[in-house]
């Protein structure tokens, strides 16, 4: 075993020694290796310890790369950002004016969203996930159905759910597996919240899924062109007039019939 260990040292050794290349029209040979004597010992050592068994020590090079917290931090103020711009002017604002509210670069910007549909599938990615979120939280913190539909409501305003409508605009890929799949959580966590609230006799029974998601959505976010400012300190006033418009008894007969979840897909 020994005599097989030093006869592979010895052919690496050799190896870095005449790796040599001729410069055309000299007849001298340009050592390619590293040009020193200590690295071609260490070298021949490392190729003896691997012949050996021995197990080197892992690179750099083998080391998954994590994103610094500072890089994070970016991403997430870019998404912020963009959520509240898409609220306020609507999916075509300047890419520009993004990266100024959150405070970072053009370049930090598109390193992380090379384009409009890659932040915009980010932004409704975020807003649908943490808005089921907010639905879990009010079904855990409430035990009248009512209240908790009305607590989810608000905050779901405070998610600036309004933002999900760019998912009408066409901009990007809406039926992506990732965006389906926290739709349908999304939907799921709604409808959960109107039938509990519909069964205890405390919501009116005309009403469906789609009437709250696009009240949501309405309520939540400016009219195109609005020259009011501060217009968000409303928000919750006429939710809570559209919420007291939901319990019963009903005060009246709706126009129409109930906006169901197939009809909003339709739309």
């Amino acid at each position: 075993m020994r005599v097989a260990v030093e006869t592979v040292a010895k052919g690496a050794a050799q190896a870095a020694v005449t790796g040599n290349t001729a410069q055309p029209g000299t007849g001298r040979a340009t050592r390619t290796g590293t040009g020193t004597g200590s690295a071609t010992r260490a070298d021949t050592g490392r190729v003896a310890e691997a012949a050996a068994g021995k197990s080197a020590a892992p690179t750099a090079s083998c080391r998954v790369a994590r994103p610094r917290a500072d890089a994070l931090r970016n991403r997430e103020r870019i998404v912020s950002a963009a959520r509240e711009l898409f609220v306020e002017f609507g999916p075509d604002v300047a890419l520009d004016d993004v990266a100024r509210r959150a405070g970072v670069g053009n370049a930090t910007l598109y390193r992380n969203f090379p384009d409009r549909a890659a932040l915009t599938h980010e932004v409704v990615l975020a807003v649908t996930s943490r808005t089921t979120l907010r639905a879990e939280e009010a079904v855990a913190a409430e035990s009248d159905p009512f209240a908790a539909l009305s607590r989810f409501v608000h905050a779901a305003a405070d998610e600036r759910i309004g933002a999900l409508c760019p998912m009408i605009s066409g901009v990007f890929d809406r039926d992506h597996p990732d965006l389906l799949a926290e739709r349908d959580r999304l939907e799921e966590a709604v409808a959960g919240l109107v039938t509990r609230a519909q069964s205890a006799g405390r919501l009116r029974t005309d009403i469906a899924v789609g009437d709250v998601l696009v009240a949501l959505s309405q309520l939540t976010r400016p009219l195109p062109g609005i020259a009011c400012q501060g217009i968000d300190r409303f928000t919750h006033r006429h939710l809570q007039l559209f919420l007291d418009g939901l319990e019963t008894p009903a005060r009246s007969e709706l126009p129409g019939s109930a906006a169901t979840l197939e009809d909003l897909r339709r739309s």
